[in-house]
């Protein structure tokens, strides 16, 4: 990734991580996946989809990791 995408990149991962902010980006992502207004219109056949699947892809990846982490952390305190 280019430098402002890894940027961007990051900041998204440090604030959906964040418990404060957490609901409302996972929120803002699926409004934003669900809205015909989109940074690449959904109308041009492949490239409009490009920025729903890395979206959707990137929340997913975000929310699986924060359930493992708090099932891990919910086994070892059930073993402790």
């Amino acid at each position: 990734m280019s430098f402002p995408l890894r940027s961007i990149y990051n900041w998204y991962r440090q604030l959906i991580t964040n418990p404060k902010y957490r609901w409302w980006i996972i929120a803002g992502t699926l409004i934003y996946v669900l809205s015909p207004f989109d940074i690449l219109p959904d109308f041009i056949p492949f490239i409009g989809g490009i920025d729903d699947a890395v979206l959707v892809t990137l929340v997913a990846t975000e929310v699986s990791q924060l359930l493992l982490d708090r099932l891990k952390s919910s086994k070892n305190q059930k073993s402790a």
